[in-house]
This record gives structure tokens, C-alpha cells and sequence, in this order.
């Protein structure tokens, strides 16, 4: 059995995530490049060359940035952190930092359906760190604030497992009919919105509760 020994806030970790969502950012555009001395046509034609890049740059940008809006989201209810909260974020920001990779394989090689499958496997690994991140985190309420409220989590459970649930599907799915599973990816935009309403609705009860008491 894993003790839940309290190592101090949560500061540096939410810094180290800061670093590292960032860093990953940015590598996702430093092999945007076109050559030099180019004629007018070639210019134009290498301009076009970049349309999946650039494609699957805001692909990513989106999906990291999503990532760590819930992961700053989460750590603003926590007051402490254990060694297995620290871990898992480890593990997550391990998958965070490698995502640029599966994203070149789907800029230069989107037409294989490997490289869809390993895309979708690097997201739903990243959610899944973020799911048993939080999982712990709404099992040890010594670690966050007294101010927690439980349907905070029960609401990023439910954006993040959408998220981890649709990519991991996607992984088969790639597989058998290629890149065209890409556009199930698109499910989570109406998802999203759900959640979204939903997480509103929730703080506008929660506001109505805090000044009827």
C-alpha cells in the first residue's frame, strides 16, 4: 500500500507543468521551415508542403493547451501534494513532453494509419494520467483545500475521460479504416460544449447555495 505522506505544496509542481506544457509547445514548430533561394513556384509549392504541418500544429497546440488548462484546474483545489501525486504528474508530463513527436509522424506521415494509432495513443495516455491524477486527488481530501468542492471533480472527471475515452477508440478504429478516424476526433467539440454548460450551471448553483447560507 502506497502511504500518503504530505511533501509540501503544490507550487513547484504546477511551475515544473508551466515549463513543460510550454516546452512542448514550442517544439512543435521548429521543424517549420522552407528552403532557401527558392524561385516563385518552388516558394508556393513548399508553402503548401507546410499545410499538414501547420495542420497538425494547431492539432496539438489545442490539445496541449486544453491539457493544461485542466492540470493548472485541478491543482487549484490542492493545498498539498504526496509522493504518488508528484509521480503521476511525472508520468504525465513525461506523455506532455513527447506529444511533438506523434505529431510530426501525422504532419508527414498522416496517411498511415500507424501514425494516427500512435497520435491517439500518446492523447489517451495523457488522459489517463490526468484521470488517475485526480482520482487520487478526490480520494485524499487531506490534500486539497477545505474549500474543494466535489463536484469540481466529478466535472473534470468527466471532460477529461471524454477526452481519454474518444482518442483511445480512435486507436482501433485508425487501424481498421485508416486516417479517416481522425474525424472522430471531432465528437468532442459538442462534448465539450455539454461539459461546458454543465460546469456553468454548476458554479451558478454553487454561487446561489453560498448566499441563500
Amino acid at each position: 500500500m502506497w502511504k500518503s505522506t504530505p511533501a509540501g505544496g503544490p507550487e513547484r509542481v504546477v511551475a515544473l507543468a508551466d515549463g513543460v506544457f510550454a516546452i512542448a509547445i514550442t517544439l512543435l514548430v521548429l521543424d517549420f521551415s522552407v528552403p532557401r533561394d527558392l524561385d516563385s513556384a518552388a516558394y508556393h509549392a513548399a508553402l503548401r508542403d507546410l499545410a499538414p504541418n501547420l495542420g497538425a500544429y494547431v492539432l496539438s497546440l489545442l490539445v496541449l493547451g486544453l491539457f493544461w488548462r485542466d492540470h493548472r484546474r485541478i491543482f487549484g483545489f490542492v493545498e498539498r501534494v504526496d509522493g504518488q501525486v508528484i509521480t503521476l504528474s511525472l508520468l504525465g508530463l513525461g506523455v506532455a513532453a513527447l506529444v511533438p513527436f506523434p505529431t510530426k509522424l501525422i504532419s508527414e506521415y498522416g496517411d498511415e494509419p500507424v501514425s494516427v494509432a500512435v497520435y491517439a495513443a500518446a492523447i489517451a495516455a495523457l488522459g489517463a494520467s490526468h484521470l488517475a491524477l485526480l482520482a487520487v486527488l478526490a480520494a485524499r481530501p487531506w490534500l486539497r483545500g477545505d474549500a474543494a468542492p466535489e463536484e469540481g471533480f466529478w466535472l473534470f472527471g468527466l471532460d477529461i475521460a471524454a477526452t481519454t475515452v474518444v482518442f483511445a477508440l480512435s486507436i482501433p478504429l485508425a487501424l481498421a479504416v485508416g486516417p479517416a478516424a481522425m474525424w472522430s476526433w471531432l465528437v468532442l467539440v459538442p462534448v465539450q460544449a455539454l461539459l461546458g454548460r454543465w460546469a456553468t450551471r454548476a458554479r451558478r448553483d454553487a454561487l446561489t447555495r453560498e448566499s441563500r447560507g
